[in-house]
């Protein structure tokens, strides 16, 4: 049943003027007023040792098994194995995010992953200005178990693959291998379910090596031309407000890393003749050089280790450290 705008306007307080406003959301900041923010329990550990995050060794092995009519740009990723994961830096990064503005609230500003940013760090299909109007929502129910099709219609095969409302990346990944060990010509088939397995990796990770069904129908819809990046920055800030509030962190990591090194880990080398090996251990250098990162920078957070480090860091952070522009 609708509801009309009259009753919905009763809801919202009469504006008070600019003074009013700037206490409101100076309330609204404060981290510690939150209940259960970590902000307030600094010996709560939620991030280090979590299974989800650990290496897909499978994931290697495959991408390079794949012939090229299927492979396209889906062997940027192959290098995947050889990120490592701060957790120090993401527990303090997730210490200052905000559930309510969806921001991480830094003592002179406030800042937030955007959409352009994710687009461009992980190469997403990206949104133009004015496509709102051709955004169409659809009331027919997704049938996950057709995109499972491609790989098997028989049932036992089906089953061995899911748990729940969980689909498993391993035994769909030992298909794309069976596949392309029998020099199948099955392209489009392959193409599409190893897409799944990549994304579910980077994008949607929940738990070790699985993904939900719903993320597993996102991500099928890139191959029918629909943009997912407002999907992956909402599944992201999800996961930010879970571990904010003490629970499991299920958010693309890979990403938040990105964004945290895109904006305050490197600054330009004195010498501009001189190459800084960091860049080559760094997330950054891992995605596609989609951002073209130079070697001649260096890491300004390189001597910055343990948790209260990271926090003292980030905590004086200004906004011209915060600001880089690659």
């Amino acid at each position: 049943m609708k509801r009309n705008y009259s009753a919905f306007a009763e809801d919202i307080p009469p504006y008070s003027g600019p003074k009013a406003a700037r206490e409101t959301h100076a309330d609204l900041k404060q981290l510690s007023a939150i209940p259960g923010h970590i902000y307030t329990r600094p010996e709560l550990q939620i991030l280090p040792g979590q299974r989800r995050f650990s290496k897909m060794p499978w994931l290697v092995p495959m991408l390079e098994l794949l012939p090229p009519t299927s492979i396209g740009h889906l062997k940027e990723w192959g290098n995947y194995n050889k990120l490592v994961h701060v957790w120090e830096s993401v527990t303090a990064m997730v210490e200052l995010w905000h559930p309510q503005t969806n921001s991480f609230i830094f003592p002179e500003f406030e800042a937030t992953i955007l959409l352009e940013e994710l687009e461009i760090m992980l190469g997403l299909p990206r949104y133009q200005r004015g496509e709102e109007l051709a955004i169409s929502y659809t009331v027919e129910q997704i049938n996950s178990w057709s995109i499972l099709a491609y790989i098997s219609t028989k049932k036992n095969d089906l089953y061995s693959m899911t748990s729940g409302m969980h689909v498993h990346l391993l035994p769909i990944a030992q298909w794309i291998t069976s596949q392309c060990k029998r020099k199948t010509t099955n392209y489009t088939a392959i193409a599409k379910v190893a897409a799944i397995c990549i994304c579910g990796v980077i994008l949607f990770p929940e738990s070790d090596g699985a993904i939900s069904f719903g993320n597993l129908s996102i991500i099928d819809s890139i191959s029918e031309g629909m943009k997912i990046g407002q999907a992956v920055l909402g599944f992201l800030y999800a996961g930010l407000t879970s571990a904010a509030l003490g629970g499991p962190f299920y958010g693309s990591v890979i990403a938040l890393e990105l964004w945290m090194g895109m904006h305050f880990q490197f600054r330009t080398a004195e010498n501009p003749n001189t190459e800084c090996k960091t860049m080559l251990n760094h997330p950054l250098a891992y995605v596609g050089r989609r951002l073209h990162m130079s070697t001649r920078a260096w890491c300004k957070t390189a001597q910055v280790k343990g948790i209260q480090a990271w926090r003292q860091y980030l905590r004086s952070l200004t906004v011209a450290d915060f600001d880089m522009r690659p």
